[in-house]
């Protein structure tokens, strides 16, 4: 076909897509010419509302009609994928969707793929490492595809801001694919670093890939910082000037907990918002963004799970309540905003506790080499496929660590993972702790970077596109440092003690475990199934979690490493006493005396506040449960903590005695919960020597 009947042509459906207005852009007419007549492979780096969708779209549809067969498209959010069947309509191809969501769908869209009725299939990347999948659909689709694409192509690199160790497996997958079949990666966000990784990790470095790469910024936003010094400051602040933002928009937290605080608190004050995390139950999720798109809400008030594949041209405002760890992350997040629009208010609340959760998310990088070693032995030991349940009571890794761990082995060929679980393949390994030590570095130079960005005087835009790499950056003339204009951090004093008292409410439910962990018969213990009635513990309470704004900010520092371990003070034991106070209303009965766990680590604390509970409580004090000091307590996952507690705590003979005289439930105390486990194992010691009940409290809670 000429190229310039094919440009016309591509042009034609460019304005079917975006209206009639639409014209190309010479760096989208590079891409479609690379991909469907050179037929090359193409890493496209471009501003979020670009135009990258339109790309593949218009390619799909030439490639269409010069006979090639369905574009397959890896693509990483539900949202993004719902987006992108309806934009796909819209120029005329028909697209598909496989992923978690539709399983009950997916031979119906396979059937359509063989009879050419689909010109686009969109997978999610967890689809690529699926058994039936990987070997019944795939091999299909590599020799059937006229065009692959891997969207949000920097969840390739772990150098990125959301690895994700699925799309690694992408390399095999285009290593298979014939070399005249195009492969097109896009992204918003990737500094040079990243870029080279991409290409490095599709295996493009060595087939000449073109990298179109344009300037980044957006001329519609208006980035700020404004500076608070605490929490109830910047609760009162955002609660006072969300009515003053434009449109509607989104307000991010560094956390699950904080999204449910913030939000909680704006709805008391007359917005109308809504919580959004990756722990949002699925509908619930898709109804909080459609009523932002339908601009029904003010804001959504989400985790980092709202992010890539959320597309909304007149998205008003993005705030971040707390700072991300790296500007790409930040970038990436603020990039939702002003894509169709003239103005977009972009704002910055740091709080001084950004670091203590940045630090708590690297603490969850790649293991040591002796644990990977250990999960590696395992599986070569092993007479056949074992579930992670079954890997878990053998490895020293939560389940979501251990789950990343295989994928990251599966791809880099020491696993495989088959129905029934995973199985080792008996390749070597090699631990690459000289990069896991560089992506380490890299990630503190990118949290000082988010320090820097806080305090720069210059333009912060500039400052941001810098840290991507943009050869254009460049002072924009419209940051609150380039205008001179700031936000006004002043609040009214009482909206500000109306903040910190909300954020002082303490008490925070503890759900308590119902099932033992799988696997436990073989580390020698006969715990297995449901726990039974009569030796588990009722619904606890926590005074706060660590990752609150609020009681997070002081329990913080009570439970930091090196602090010092004292008697419990006043305001925090007043405001045990008001949790209790409002959880004896669901109380099955009243306790009847009161039990401590032993702490290690914090044994004044944990006294004091026992007695005092019990003394103004007008409560006997039965005793404590010994831990004892020579057994290891710990564990990385719930099996080996079960074990571990299983041999360290017992009851003393004088809280045994003390427990047979009582004739109802106790109050078990503890300095802190983070799996529930202690609480769990304990309850059942205290339930089988005759307690009728226990009712569990802590100081803090890590989740």
């Amino acid at each position: 076909m000429d190229e310039q009947v094919l440009r016309e042509l591509a042009e034609e459906r460019l304005r079917a897509l975006a209206g009639p207005e639409a014209r190309l852009r010479e760096d989208q007419w590079a891409a479609i010419r690379a991909l469907v007549v050179d037929r090359r492979r193409t890493l496209v780096v471009q501003r979020t509302g670009w135009g990258k969708s339109a790309v593949y779209f218009v390619a799909t549809a030439l490639l269409r009609e010069l006979g090639e067969g369905p574009t397959v498209i890896v693509s990483p959010l539900l949202a993004l994928m719902r987006n992108q069947v309806a934009a796909a309509a819209k120029a005329g191809v028909q697209a598909a969707t496989i992923n978690s969501a539709n399983a009950q769908e997916w031979e119906t869209v396979q059937e359509a793929v063989a009879m050419g009725e689909v010109d686009v299939l969109l997978v999610s990347p967890e689809r690529l490492n699926n058994p039936d999948f990987r070997d019944s659909v795939l091999p299909e689709l590599v020799q059937d595809t006229g065009l692959l694409v891997v969207d949000e192509a920097h969840c390739i690199s772990d150098w990125g801001h959301d690895f994700r160790p699925d799309y690694r497996r992408l390399r095999t997958l285009i290593g298979e694919l014939p070399a005249d079949i195009p492969v097109l990666a896009t992204t918003a966000t990737a500094n040079d670093r990243v870029v080279h990784d991409v290409a490095e990790q599709l295996g493009l470095g060595d087939q000449q890939a073109l990298v179109l790469r344009g300037p980044l910024d957006r001329e519609s936003l208006r980035l700020a910082v404004v500076g608070q010094p605490n929490a109830a400051q910047r609760l009162a602040w955002l609660a006072k000037t969300l009515h003053e933002l434009p449109g509607s928009g989104i307000v991010y937290t560094l956390t699950v907990a904080a999204a449910a605080e913030v939000s909680s608190f704006l709805r008391e004050h007359g917005h109308t918002v809504a919580a959004y995390s990756g722990q949002t139950d699925p509908a619930e999720r898709q109804q909080a963004e459609e009523d932002l798109l339908g601009n029904k809400a003010k804001a959504l008030v989400a985790t980092s799970a709202l992010g890539m594949g959320f597309d909304k041209p007149d998205l008003g405002f993005v705030v971040h309540l707390g700072a991300p760890q790296s500007p790409i992350a930040y970038y990436q997040q603020i990039g939702r905003a002003g894509r169709g629009v003239r103005r977009a208010e972009v704002i910055l609340l740091p709080g001084a506790e950004d670091r203590d959760i940045w630090n708590y998310f690297a603490s969850l990088a790649f293991p040591p080499e002796t644990v990977v070693r250990q999960l590696l032995d395992t599986l070569r030991s092993a007479s056949g496929a074992m579930s992670t349940a079954a890997l878990e009571p053998r490895v020293e890794l939560s389940r979501g660590r251990l789950e990343v761990v295989l994928k990251v082995l599966d791809v880099d060929g020491a696993v495989r993972r088959v129905r029934g679980g995973w199985e080792a393949t008996g390749e070597d390994w090699t631990y690459e702790a000289d990069r896991y030590a560089r992506v380490a570095k890299a990630r503190d130079a990118e949290q000082q970077a988010m320090l820097d960005y806080q305090s720069t005087t210059g333009c912060r835009m500039e400052f941001l596109l810098r840290q991507l790499d943009d050869p254009g950056a460049a002072p924009c003339g419209r940051c609150d440092n380039c205008t001179g204009q700031n936000w006004s951090a002043e609040v009214p004093a009482e909206a500000v003690a109306e903040a910190g008292a909300r954020l002082r409410r303490p008490g925070v439910e503890l759900a308590p475990r119902k099932q033992w962990p799988t696997g436990m018969s073989t580390m020698g213990i006969e715990l297995s199934g449901r726990i039974p009635g009569d030796e588990s513990a009722e619904t606890g309470r926590a005074l706060g979690r660590l990752t609150d704004i609020g009681w997070g900010n002081r329990l913080r520092g009570m439970f930091a490493a090196g602090a010092p371990d004292e008697p419990v003070g006043d305001e925090v034991f007043n405001a045990c006493v008001t949790v209790l106070a409002d959880w004896k209303n669901h109380w099955s009965a009243r306790p009847v005396g009161v039990v401590a766990i032993e702490s290690r680590s914090r044994p004044q604390l944990v006294s004091s506040l026992t007695k005092r509970l019990a003394a103004i409580g007008r409560l006997p004090l039965l005793g404590r449960v010994a831990v004892d000091a020579g057994v290891r307590r710990s564990g990385a996952n719930s099996a080996h903590r079960v074990a571990g507690l299983t041999a360290a705590l017992r009851l003393p003979d004088d809280l045994v005695a003390n427990l047979s005289t009582v004739d109802g439930p106790v109050l078990l105390i503890d300095d802190f919960t983070d799996s529930g486990w202690t609480m769990t194992v304990a309850a059942r010691l205290v339930r089988r020597a005759g307690a009728k009940g226990v009712l569990p409290f802590v100081l803090a809670s890590t989740s």
